[in-house]
């Protein structure tokens, strides 16, 4: 792999991050930085027409009883990309798709990257009203529909009619006459993927990457996870999730295969297992409920199956000891990784292998820097940032390639978060993005210490609710936990919410965690869930919690 000589950046000025005096070296020289040359310009559908011309009959996207060969991936995209050119569609342009996790995900993916379009994944089940503030938000050119479907995408219709949104509905039966080809430009600085993620201001925020920033990502997780064209890859994740992006994609620069796992697959462990083991998935990437799921489902049966698996990872939310531990012996053979990253940096910055070592830690690290990323540790005092010292907790900025555009349209947010990289003149982008993750330093490796935003004050003292998590979920026990805070001001108290693997009382609870705690960081109300209650990408569901949380007693079921 060589590297990217493409145009220079596209000038913008960028706010200045306040630093003290000293702060720009002390924090450059205390950064964890890893380096690697690797071609973030080609165009990943560059990289899948060699594949097509060197073995055109080898297995590119699996979906249930459908398959594409490279060859037929290849004609497919070309027919999209028709389509797209003949409604006017050009390199810029922000394309809404809506559609399930399916084999023309990375149809239409490719097809757009071909133009230089960008793509901008849209839920089928969102209502028509954040449909309408999506697409005008981004002022989206076209909505494309493939949900093979009509009333699936009904909201997202009506939403688009109502943006003056054009509409392309994607036959089922397509034909190319004209195959692309290789494009042979430099790509790097074009817009390649919008994600809307959850914004604390009630509306969404459209965190946009760069095609180098996602081409880095995709190389980091070829080098780290030892991929090769013998790999299948779950495709799992919801499209407006950030790690659908290399799920689906990172296997077809390699050679390898896409496996398609529909929702329907995840809605049981065994079904999950089923499915995996029918593709021989080699890679798997998991929420930490599901990863719980799935490996109870392994201990349950007496070692399941699961065969062909050899790399596991978590993400999307912390990956406690307990459950890793639960992982490891239910799955010797395999390798866990713990995954860490924003979507508006490409994806994950970090990666950790689990060991047995990390199983005493009170957290397991997120790992270290993927490739061509820099990480820093800022502390924040009055007016100025300073340098975290070696050792000490500071909030994580991040550097590099991966760092992305902003926020599509949203220059007042975008400024919020991302600033000039005062630390490295030579950055790619010129951009430092400020993650809102406490975390700290040691031994070349980050260890994650919670949001900044869930640091919070009860009963005049100031506490970290993910520390109380960490320790909570420590309790053999426990199968999952969140603690939150109910009511406010002088009357505000912490609230626990757990579901359980074997029977476990308040009482006992609230002892584990007094042998740990300061008093004032017990939860002294609790309320037990069958399964709790989780956000459409799998995550805990926290506005949930706090609404239970302000009618649960001593303990609600």
């Amino acid at each position: 792999m060589s590297a990217a000589r493409g145009p220079a950046a596209p000038e913008r000025v960028w706010a200045r991050l306040p630093l003290a005096a000293g702060a720009v070296d002390r924090a450059g020289g205390l950064a964890l930085r890893r380096s690697r040359t690797v071609d973030t310009g080609t165009a990943l559908l560059d990289h899948v027409i060699r594949h097509a011309e060197n073995d055109p009959g080898r297995t590119a996207v699996v979906d249930g009883e459908r398959a594409l060969t490279y060859r037929t991936l290849v004609e497919d995209v070309g027919a999209v990309r028709e389509l797209l050119l003949a409604r006017g569609i050009e390199a810029g342009d922000v394309v809404a798709a809506v559609g399930t996790r399916s084999l023309e995900t990375p149809v239409v993916f490719l097809a757009l990257e071909s133009i230089g379009a960008s793509y901008l994944p849209v839920d089928p089940a969102w209502p028509a009203v954040r449909v309408r503030d999506v697409l005008g938000r981004a002022a989206a050119r076209l909505l494309l529909d493939y949900t093979g479907a009509e009333e699936m995408a009904n909201a997202a219709r009506a939403a688009a009619a109502a943006e003056n949104v054009a509409l392309l509905v994607l036959p089922v039966e397509r034909r190319c006459r004209d195959l692309p080809g290789r494009s042979g430009s430099d790509r790097s600085y074009e817009t390649r993927y919008t994600i809307f993620t959850s914004g604390t201001t009630g509306r969404p925020k459209g965190a946009t990457v760069e095609h180098q920033g996602m081409l880095n990502h995709l190389w980091a997780k070829v080098h780290d996870l030892s991929l090769s064209p013998r790999d299948a890859v779950a495709f799992t994740a919801p499209l407006v999730f950030d790690i659908s992006i290399w799920q689906m994609l990172c296997p077809l620069l390699i050679g390898g295969r896409t496996v398609v796992i529909r929702d329907s697959a995840l809605r049981l462990p065994r079904w999950l297992i089923g499915a995996l083991d029918a593709a021989g998935v080699s890679v798997v990437e998991l929420v930490p409920t599901v990863v719980g799921w799935l490996v109870d489902e392994v201990r349950r049966t007496d070692g399941g199956s699961l065969a062909s698996l050899r790399r596991l990872l978590s993400t999307g939310e912390e990956l406690h000891p307990g459950l890793a531990a639960r992982v490891l012996d239910a799955l010797p053979g395999v390798a866990v990784v713990n995954a860490y990253g924003p979507t508006e940096c490409s994806d994950d910055i970090t990666h950790h292998v689990v060991t047995r070592a990390d199983l005493v830690r009170d957290r397991i690290p997120v790992g270290s820097p993927v490739d061509n990323t820099s990480l820093y540790l800022l502390v924040r005092e009055q007016d100025s940032w300073r340098a975290a010292a070696p050792g000490e907790t500071g909030e994580l900025f991040v550097g590099g390639i991966c760092v992305g555009l902003g926020y599509l349209n949203d220059p007042e947010v975008t400024g919020r978060a991302f600033f000039h990289d005062p630390f490295d003149p030579l950055s790619p982008t010129g951009r430092l993005y400020r993650t809102g993750d406490l975390a700290r330093f040691d031994d070349g490796l980050v260890h994650y210490a919670g949001r900044s935003d869930r640091q919070v004050k009860v009963a005049g003292v100031r506490m970290e609710l993910d520390e109380i998590e960490a320790v909570l979920s420590r309790h053999p026990g426990v199968e999952r936990c969140a603690v939150v805070v109910s009511g406010d001001g002088d009357r505000s108290e912490l609230v626990g919410h757990y579901s359980v693997l074997t029977p476990v009382s308040p009482e006992e609870l609230q002892k584990s965690l007094d042998e740990v705690l300061p008093p004032a960081m017990v939860p002294r109300r609790w309320h037990r869930w069958d399964a709790l209650p989780l956000t459409q990408n799998g995550k805990i569901d926290h506005r949930t919690l706090r609404a239970a949380g302000a009618t649960s007693g001593k303990e609600a079921s």
